[in-house]
């Protein structure tokens, strides 16, 4: 059994409006997390029985649970929309963890809410299989993001382009507030609901800056801060959101709401997955700058509360927004090196860096295997994944340069290659065996080329020569390869 509590729930009622879940007609497990049950202090027992099953399914609401649609507002590729909220998602409260973390548990696709619009509030069985899947490889990689609980059929069908089968995913976040959330009460003028807003962040994900003496400046800063780390991250396995909106960059630095997300393979700065991205707003190389704009979004929802006076106020903000690219760039070189086995510091460093994403571009390299293939180059072991690596004079001399570089680290070559093996995956989710495995389980209800994709990215940095056909990009690269919001 659960024991829900809603702090959430607590707050002025017009950050929600109170939901009951659609009772799905049949609902069937088709996964859970276990390592997040763990953690969760959730019993595996129960996630396997039929209450367990009927709460994260929305059939049954157990004690404690108050379920809830959040109200949110946005700027959707660019363009405001000044009412949106969970359309599909339903928050039916929260849990404490075996080290007191509050988490949030959301049901995805659990029927329709005020904020539906013209929708069904239902999900399709493909999106949730994407994002559980993706949720999970990007916490293995190490990035912060929301994760996926359960995943379960509801014995109906949905309706988009064509029938598809009905499914749920349980979510849990340690927030599912957005720079949205507060866009919507700011243009509304409801500037008391913002401060409300911001002390129920600052007290929950954020207690540490509570005494500080400007605190909502703190507050602005560590959002700022946490979302450079985030984007660095994205950037640095090769992964693109595709949706940026502010309605999809959440407060604590968690990637949120996997929808037409996708990992390069061929290097190209460019590079854009999205079906309705059509002019590449949100593509590899904008992320930085989108998120960005996005936080200067926030800070003039919060202007009124970093100083009394309306000019010193957006000086403030202004000096910490472009305080961003410094900060992104920092914690993206810190993740650039450590894929590059350097630790200390050398002037040369970044020249290193960008010479390798020159010939990359250049050469049209694969991302992932650019990377985990030092491994292997600094050994001098041959391996099935060379053939794509680089020919070329200028990559050649490139490694004999990097592996001069290595030398100034002063430390055992076995050392070097166990961190450059433990920082650069040999697996991420490549779009072509996502999109078989998926289409797999929906043609032959057989979820089993899923759940053995689901294990390979579970465990990223590891070699398995029997599996290397899962390491290599597609054997005709499909340039036209577009993603979906699947809602």
């Amino acid at each position: 059994m659960i024991e829900f509590e809603n702090s959430f729930h607590k707050l002025n009622t017009d950050f929600y409006e109170n939901v009951i879940p659609s009772k799905p007609p049949k609902p069937e497990l088709i996964s859970f997390n276990k390592s997040l049950s763990n953690l969760l202090g959730i019993r595996i027992s129960w996630i396997e029985s039929i209450e367990g099953l009927e709460c994260f399914t929305g059939k049954q609401v157990i004690k404690n649970s108050n379920p809830l649609a959040m109200v949110y507002a946005g700027h959707q590729f660019g363009n405001w929309v000044p009412r949106l909220g969970d359309g599909r998602a339903i928050l039916l409260g929260e849990i404490l963890d075996q080290n007191n973390e509050r988490w949030d548990i959301q049901l995805k696709g659990s029927g329709l809410t005020p904020f539906s619009r013209n929708g069904d509030g239902k999900a399709a069985l493909g999106p949730v299989l994407r994002e559980y899947l993706m949720s999970e490889a990007m916490h293995q990689l190490g990035i912060p993001t929301t994760l996926g609980l359960f995943i379960a059929k509801t014995g109906e069908n949905v309706y988009r382009e064509k029938v598809f089968p009905g499914a749920i995913i349980t979510r849990v976040a340690k927030s599912h507030i957005r720079v949205g959330t507060f866009q919507y009460f700011a243009s509304l003028g409801k500037y008391n609901l913002v401060k409300e807003l911001m002390d129920y962040v600052i007290k929950r994900n954020f207690p540490e800056i509570t005494t500080n003496q400007n605190k909502y400046l703190s507050f602005l800063k560590f959002v700022i801060d946490a979302q450079a780390k985030l984007i660095s991250k994205w950037m640095s396995v090769g992964f693109i959101h595709g949706v940026m909106n502010t309605d999809n960059c959440s407060i604590v630095g968690d990637t949120i709401d996997y929808g037409p997300c996708a990992f390069m393979d061929k290097y190209n700065e460019n590079t854009v997955f999205s079906s309705i991205d059509t002019f590449g707003r949100y593509s590899y190389k904008n992320q930085p700058l989108i998120c960005q704009w996005n936080l200067a979004q926030l800070a003039n929802c919060i202007l009124p509360f970093l100083s009394d006076e309306k000019e010193k106020s957006i000086k403030i903000a202004q000096n910490e927004i472009d305080k961003y690219s410094e900060v992104y760039h920092n914690y993206f070189s810190k993740e650039i090196f450590k894929k590059l086995g350097f630790s200390c510091k050398i002037e040369d460093d970044n020249k290193l860096k960008d010479e390798l994403f020159d010939i990359m571009k250049r050469d049209e390299l694969d991302f992932t295997i650019s990377f985990s293939n030092l491994y292997f180059e600094l050994l001098d072991i041959d391996n099935d994944l060379s053939e794509f690596t680089s020919k070329s004079r200028d990559f050649t001399k490139w490694i004999s340069k990097w592996k001069l570089r290595l030398k100034k680290e002063k430390k055992p070559v076995n050392q070097i290659a166990e961190n450059l093996k433990q920082s650069n995956p040999i697996i991420i989710p490549r779009n072509h065996l996502v999109e078989e495995a998926i289409n797999f389980a929906l043609e032959n209800d057989n979820f089993s080329k899923y759940f053995n994709l689901l294990k390979l990215v579970s465990d990223p940095f590891k070699y398995k020569e029997k599996y290397v056909n899962y390491y290599k990009p597609p054997d005709v690269l499909d340039e036209n390869f577009k993603t979906f919001c699947g809602t």
